[in-house]
């Protein structure tokens, strides 16, 4: 039975919107989703400290470290923890309630509630770029959720960068640079993440840098009902499936006479496809 020119387009529409995803770019090296040892972490200003005593409940509580790397604790007063690593304040809190005769052998454990003096760096298709301060176990998702989320020319792949290691001050760094050190990027395919690959939601660590690309675009003119630029979202988007993101052709149109212009090693080529074959970027 023949299907009418507005029923197949259509049904390219809903398959557009139903493809499915390849699988995530492999990375070019290991990420590590956690850090090392969190109880190596150095604490650093605006920090806020989670401190728990099992010897008395008023020494339990959150402790913000100030610009001066101190904070005031019960009993002790202020108390150095900018430069320190957990263990050492922890370490430290136990030697002063011993000292000062407090305790005996009190039992203080020491963790982080907000890394403040950690950012992450959020940039490329996003509707806020910037800086944000590191949470607790911030991940991929509420990292995007910050920056606004994702704007409709962003790519369906997120490259997260580490900080580099050999300079305490933490800043962007490019692609290319990372990959030409042999820094361990990571490549998160946002397309599986939203369908529910939950172990593409890596967990982020202070200094990381998140680009969030931008999609290349594809140009559809002629007899569509909407023609101009579309980002290419997918890893593989077909002929069928370009016309239906322009609304499909009209009634004028015909598509066993698609053609495609493609620069070709520098050049402009024009050739007829079919509606299975496969867009590059910049075809149109």
């Amino acid at each position: 039975m023949a299907f009418s020119r507005q029923t197949q387009f259509a049904a390219a529409a809903l398959m557009l919107m139903a493809a499915s995803v390849t699988p995530a770019i492999a990375q070019t090296a290991a990420y590590t989703a956690t850090p090392a040892n969190v109880r190596d972490y150095v604490v650093g200003p605006q920090d806020v400290l989670n401190i728990t005593s099992q010897d008395d409940p008023a020494l339990s509580g959150k402790f913000t470290v100030e610009a001066d790397l101190t904070f005031t604790f019960p009993l002790l007063g202020r108390v150095r923890a900018g430069g320190l690593t957990l263990r050492e304040v922890e370490s430290q809190l136990q030697t002063k309630l011993v000292d000062e005769g407090f305790f005996k052998d009190p039992q203080i454990m020491v963790s982080i509630e907000q890394y403040k003096s950690q950012k992450v760096f959020i940039v490329g298709e996003v509707r806020s770029p910037g800086a944000y301060a590191l949470s607790g176990d911030m991940r991929l998702v509420e990292a995007l959720a910050l920056a606004g989320s994702t704007l409709p020319t962003a790519a369906g792949e997120v490259v997260i960068v580490p900080a580099g290691t050999d300079s305490m001050m933490v800043k962007p760094v490019s692609i290319d640079e990372a990959e030409a050190s042999g820094a361990p990027v990571m490549r998160v395919n946002l397309r599986e993440l939203q369908n529910g690959a939950f172990q593409q939601n890596v967990q982020l660590n202070g200094g990381d840098t998140v680009f969030v690309l931008k999609a290349e675009n594809i140009y559809v003119f002629g007899q569509v009902k909407n023609p101009g630029a579309y980002p290419l979202q997918q890893d593989v988007t077909t002929v069928l499936q370009g016309l239906a993101l322009a609304g499909g052709v009209t009634d004028r149109g015909a598509t066993s006479r698609v053609e495609i212009v493609r620069i070709v090693n520098g050049e402009q080529k024009k050739m007829k496809v079919k509606l299975e074959d496969a867009l590059l970027p910049g075809d149109t």
